[in-house]
């Protein structure tokens, strides 16, 4: 039986980057991932989306040690763009632009492919002895007791820890035998996600259009090969008009995304393979049990919108971080858990209904809700201090940044 400090379940972008954190803080870490690592944006079942990673987010990058290896492949984002075309023709009826400089003198933050981010990740726990990750298996059962959790594996193996991290997404299977209920809301949406060059620069500007059915995203992206302006790209719409426009040849899809991001940087061309995503919403009733806690997606899932999603998973890395530390004589107990609920419950739940209402108000189709939705981003743009507080809240800044010091 094989004794450690900290079992993480799921080898996700979160579970990784737990892993990360937790095993360049002194702790040893086993982390379990059912699937093996994709390192390249070539291989089969690569993660071609791209995260960004906000301002709050960068002081856990760093305390992982992964931040150094990021920023030759970054793209900041300085201005964030939200456009309305909601009106009779799929063109910029309304534009407001919010920028970084109202707050402070750093970007909101910084662009980077999944893929990559993955391939970083692994090569960071490879330099960190006292972090084991077991690929090619998953946690078929769990057993705890007052001081210890003991998780048994598809292997046969038997693991012991002080604490068990659920971090194994929405299906969460440790929210499940901790008997940790779930409420799930459902958009009858899907989210299609690819990669575009473009002919006018970016300008390291993040946009927005909305119109119906959801938002059509265009998130900075560095330079490809050859030089071209590139940008992440994700559309969220009804499904099947999702599914019908996975399936266009090239030639017809360039132009429906041209349209739809209603030309704000000129034609779009698609690079690359497209992929389909699932969007819902969802919340854990609680965020832990004995000797355990749970983590991004296991404990909160929302859709793509402000980049919100990797964000508040790394918002309940630092946050279980900093109690482990400060609970280090007696990681995993009862009043560490109870800390750790206190600090994320409220937090995650108000964010998890502002992105549904924002959601929401994005799908809306009826003309006349569109211009109310029109009038209220004016609004919210002309009133300066409603406009910065709103900032602040979707970039998570409680506290001044540990880039600005």
């Amino acid at each position: 039986m094989t004794q450690t400090d900290i079992i993480i379940s799921g080898g996700g972008l979160a579970g990784l980057m737990a892993a990360a954190a937790f095993g360049a803080a002194g702790f040893r870490v086993t982390c379990i991932e059912p699937t093996p690592p994709v390192t390249s944006p070539q291989d089969q079942g690569a993660d071609l989306r791209s995260t960004a990673i906000l301002q709050s987010s960068y002081a856990l990058l760093e305390r992982a040690g992964i931040w150094a290896k990021l920023t030759s492949h970054v793209a900041p984002l300085q201005v964030m763009r939200i456009i309305d075309a909601g009106g009779a023709e799929p063109i910029a009826r309304v534009s407001k632009e919010f920028d970084a400089t109202d707050l402070n003198d750093l970007p909101f933050g910084w662009n980077f492919p999944n893929w990559l981010l993955r391939r970083v990740l692994l090569e960071r726990l490879a330099q960190l002895p006292q972090v084991n990750l077991r690929t090619g298996l998953s946690c078929v059962g769990i057993f705890t007791r007052l001081d210890y959790v003991q998780v048994r594996l598809s292997s046969g193996d038997k693991l012991t820890a002080k604490l068990l991290i659920g971090a194994d997404g929405r299906s969460s299977f440790v929210r499940t035998a901790s008997n940790i209920g779930v409420k799930t809301w459902r958009y009858g949406q899907k989210a299609l996600a690819f990669a575009v060059t473009h002919k006018e620069a970016h300008h390291n500007i993040s946009t927005e259009v909305h119109r119906t059915g959801g938002p059509f995203t265009l998130v900075p992206l560095p330079d490809d090969v050859q030089g071209r302006p590139t940008s992440a790209v994700v559309w969220m719409d009804h499904g099947p008009k999702v599914l019908a426009h996975a399936c266009l040849d090239q030639q017809a899809f360039d132009k429906a995304i041209t349209e739809r991001s209603a030309g704000v940087l000129g034609p779009l061309t698609l690079l690359g393979p497209r992929s389909v995503w699932p969007i819902i919403s969802q919340l854990a009733d609680h965020l832990v049990g004995e000797r355990m806690a749970l983590m991004a997606e296991a404990a909160h899932v929302v859709p793509p919108i402000g980049a919100q999603g990797l964000n508040m998973s790394l918002g309940d890395i630092a946050c279980l971080l900093d109690l482990a530390q400060s609970h280090s004589a007696d990681l995993g107990s009862e009043a560490m858990l109870a800390a750790y609920q206190k600090a994320r419950g409220f937090e995650i739940k108000a964010r998890v209904i502002g992105i549904d209402a924002l959601n929401r108000a994005s799908m809306v189709g009826a003309p006349a809700l569109r211009d109310l939705r029109s009038l209220g981003l004016q609004a919210i743009y002309e009133f300066k201090p409603l406009r910065r507080t709103l900032m602040k809240k979707g970039l998570g800044l409680q506290k001044k940044s540990s880039l600005e010091t």
